[in-house]
Order: C-alpha cells, then sequence, then structure tokens
C-alpha cells in the first residue's frame, strides 16, 4: 500500500469531490482516480460512490479515514524530527477558474521543481497575490502579461447528436438547442448575441459555472455546451467539438505581476517556468 495513495484519498475524503483533491494535491483527476481504484482493490472494498455533486465515502472511507490522517501526520513528525527546516519561499498565486486539472498540475509541478522550499499559497485572481494566472483581459494596466496558452473555443455536441455529424455549426443551427448554460462566459455571451441578431432562441437546459463540471454534462447528452479544445475534452470519445461559422472563440491565458518586482528571485523564477510553457 502507496502512502501516497492514502494521501490522495484522505483528500478526496475531505474535499468531497476528486475534482478538488486534484487542485489540492497538485495533481491531475486521472491520478487521483486511479490511486484510488488501486487502494480499493487491495482493501477489496468501495470507498466512494460518486454523484453529479462529487463524491460520497462509504462506511468503509469512514472508517479508513481516522487512520489514513494519522498516517499523514506520522510521517509529516517523522520528516520535521530528521530535518532541519530551511526557510520557506512564500509566494501566493492568484489562479483563474476553469484553467483545466491537467495545466494547473502541470504548472504547479514545475513551480515547485523549480524554487526549493516554495510555500505555496493559491488565491482567487482578484485577492492580493504575488503573480496571478489569468485572462488576458483580466490584467490591469499596471501589470505585464505573458501568454501562456491560447483557448480555442467550439461548441461540444454529445456524439450521438444528429448535429454532430455537421462538421461546421451555423448560428442558426442553435435555434432552440438545449445548451448547458455556463455563467460568467464572455465566449457564450458573445454566441448570444449572435443568436439573438438572427433570431435564434437560445435554450438553456442546465445552469452551472465551470468548465470541469460542463463537459461531463455534455458527455451525459443534458445538453451542448461552448468549451475549450482542452486535451481531455477533444479527446472524449462521447463529445465531439464543433467551430461555429463565422465566429472567432478565442482566449489567452497567461501570468499577470507587476514589472516592479522582477527583481525578486521567486517572481524571476515563476516568469522563467511560464515563458517555457508559452
Amino acid at each position: 500500500m502507496k502512502l501516497r495513495s492514502i494521501h490522495y484519498f484522505q483528500s478526496v475524503y475531505e474535499q468531497g469531490s476528486i475534482t478538488a483533491a486534484s487542485r489540492q494535491c497538485f495533481v491531475s483527476q486521472p491520478s487521483i482516480t486511479a490511486a484510488i481504484s488501486q487502494l480499493e482493490q487491495q482493501l477489496n472494498v468501495e470507498l466512494f460512490v460518486r454523484h453529479t455533486g462529487g463524491v460520497r465515502p462509504t462506511s468503509a472511507a469512514d472508517k479508513l479515514y481516522p487512520l489514513a490522517r494519522e498516517m499523514s501526520e506520522n510521517e509529516q513528525a517523522i520528516l520535521h524530527l530528521f530535518k532541519d527546516s530551511p526557510a520557506p519561499v512564500p509566494l501566493r498565486l492568484g489562479l483563474m477558474r476553469s484553467l483545466g486539472a491537467q495545466r494547473m498540475s502541470d504548472l504547479l509541478t514545475e513551480l515547485t521543481q523549480r524554487i526549493d522550499n516554495l510555500e505555496l499559497t493559491l488565491v482567487e485572481p482578484d485577492e492580493p497575490s504575488d503573480a496571478r494566472v489569468v485572462l488576458s483581459q483580466s490584467a490591469s494596466s499596471s501589470e505585464d502579461f505573458i501568454p501562456i496558452w491560447e483557448d480555442k473555443y467550439q461548441l461540444a455536441i454529445p456524439c450521438n447528436w444528429s448535429l454532430a455529424s455537421k462538421p461546421i455549426i451555423k448560428i442558426e443551427d442553435l435555434d432552440g438547442l438545449p445548451f448547458i448554460n455556463r455563467t460568467p462566459c464572455d465566449v457564450q455571451d458573445r454566441v448570444k448575441h449572435a443568436m439573438t441578431k438572427c433570431g435564434a432562441q437560445f435554450q438553456s437546459r442546465a445552469n452551472i459555472r465551470t468548465i470541469e463540471y460542463t463537459w461531463p454534462m455534455v458527455c451525459a447528452g443534458v445538453g451542448a455546451a461552448l468549451l475549450p479544445d482542452w486535451q481531455e475534452i477533444k479527446h472524449n470519445k462521447a463529445l465531439v467539438l464543433r467551430p461555429i461559422e463565422g465566429e472567432k472563440l478565442i482566449k489567452q491565458i497567461g501570468l499577470a505581476y507587476s514589472a516592479s518586482r522582477l527583481s525578486e528571485p521567486v517572481i524571476a523564477a515563476v516568469i522563467s517556468v511560464c515563458r517555457g510553457k508559452a
């Protein structure tokens, strides 16, 4: 039994969601899922039951959790006992929502590998921070901006819908189409505006905030949605991505920081990591 699997189990139990646990542990969702599955096989029990809002622990998980927490605490105690703790290097990093678990995991992994003794605190983009990963339009006039990713948005359609057979979607095709309404989303607002201009009606089937919960709902056939071309979305066989004719739906995501802090080693290291990913 791997201690890492115990850590992942503890995080899922406390967070109530594999998505939230992946953020806390700075790893991808498949890594969390695989670790939990391996643990269930070793113990020959089911630890969590999935539902639309996340996961629910079983009675077996309730029994395991106190022991898992004790193991984690003992591990930390052993590490502190035999290690002189160097001074931590604090970094408050603002992260926009719907960044994508895989990209976030890759970025945070590189930061922790590049900056020794990094003490990382993740905050909302509008909270005080040393640097922010945000949309280009969210960077203030007092910040410099380094582009990292470019998200191309397309219409995500359940693969068994007849509309999925069309290589290009016209605005008129969206009239009355069941949509998963994601707010806030400026890309969706632009498409809704175009629909209004041509007399097409936007039909909301479900309302949600994050991309991470939206695309599984598309796969389930709840509705269509405007989604970015992330790898985990593009390669999902239960949906297809189709461009909308005449609409260039692109968002640029990058690092926003104050140029006055360039001389600080931790900020310089963050900039170097982000430039390497651009």
